[in-house]
């Protein structure tokens, strides 16, 4: 950080009500907060709150997303350590354990990225596991192929693969314009050697894995977990299937939507993973199968 940037950060903060909004947002980690709750909690007015918002992320001190109708605001964990790292930087002659109980405040963590402070950049290479890697999973991949542009990569595993994709997920698919011919059935140890295609999201459809435990994917690997019914344990009539995996898709895709409008450039691993694991509640609900 230079002298510049960190003194526009210090100006911003130099506010009774940003200094408390950043302390708020600080105790609420990388989940962040509606705006509309941050209004209410330091009883400032919409109108005002935007105002000191706007100000915080100008200068990089907090980031926003949008989750359906509402704005969520976090502050940029990452910026704020480097603030304090510029602070602290010649203490003691570059020799801050002399400097009593301020080490301690100094950042001490490495990167989890590279380049960490910039966030995370595409394209990135996204997998989907289930158990059989013929239904859920299958569909998480056809999804995101369509429609994540040029930023992603998409696959899908299973840790007990069956022979073949669930034929009523292939034509569900085609009937909305998927190409499935690439599509098929195959093991998560596909992509734990040393060849795979090094993942950087690895993101499991079901409540469990039958016990087993997941291959490495590399320590980078940002992961989360999207329970969804299976549709291979569902009994009902042939209308009812088709109800249920057109719920099951629209459940994908609106989550898959989410994850593709993720602010990456400005998240950290942290960060990413949190919002990662709050697309579980943020697509369309799950349906309730039958059993």
């Amino acid at each position: 950080m230079e002298s510049p940037e960190a003194a526009a950060a210090l100006a911003a903060l130099a506010q009774e009500t940003r200094l408390d909004l950043v302390r708020m947002l600080l105790a609420e980690g990388a989940n962040g907060l509606p705006a509309g709750e941050i209004g209410n909690r330091l009883g400032v007015p919409a109108s005002t709150l935007s105002f000191h918002l706007a100000a915080l992320e100008r200068v990089g001190l907090t980031q926003s997303t949008r989750h359906g109708r509402q704005i969520i605001h976090a502050a940029r964990i990452v910026s704020l350590r480097r603030l304090l790292s510029f602070l602290t930087e010649t203490c003691c002659g570059g020799r801050p354990e002399l400097c009593g109980d301020l080490a301690y405040l100094l950042p001490v963590s490495p990167p989890a990225f590279p380049n960490e402070d910039q966030g995370m950049t595409a394209a990135f290479n996204v997998l989907f596991l289930c158990t059989h890697n013929s239904a859920r999973s299958i569909m998480a991949e056809a999804i995101l192929l369509k429609f994540g542009g040029t930023g992603f990569h998409a696959y899908s595993a299973g840790s007990d693969p069956i022979a073949e994709p669930n034929p009523e997920v292939i034509a569900k698919l085609r009937a909305f314009g998927h190409d499935t011919d690439a599509l098929r059935s195959k093991s998560w140890h596909e992509f734990s050697g040393p060849n795979a295609p090094r993942m950087d999201f690895v993101i499991t459809l079901c409540d469990t894995l039958d016990g087993q435990i997941c291959p490495d994917f590399g320590e980078l690997a940002v992961t989360g977990g999207w329970p969804l019914p299976d549709p291979a344990k569902f009994t009902g009539s042939a209308i009812e299937r088709a109800s249920m995996l057109n719920m099951l898709y629209a459940s994908l895709r609106r989550r898959i939507e989410i994850f593709t409008a993720l602010p990456f450039a400005s998240l950290d691993r942290m960060a990413m993973k949190a919002r990662l694991d709050r697309i579980a509640n943020g697509g369309v609900p799950a349906p309730a199968v039958g059993r």
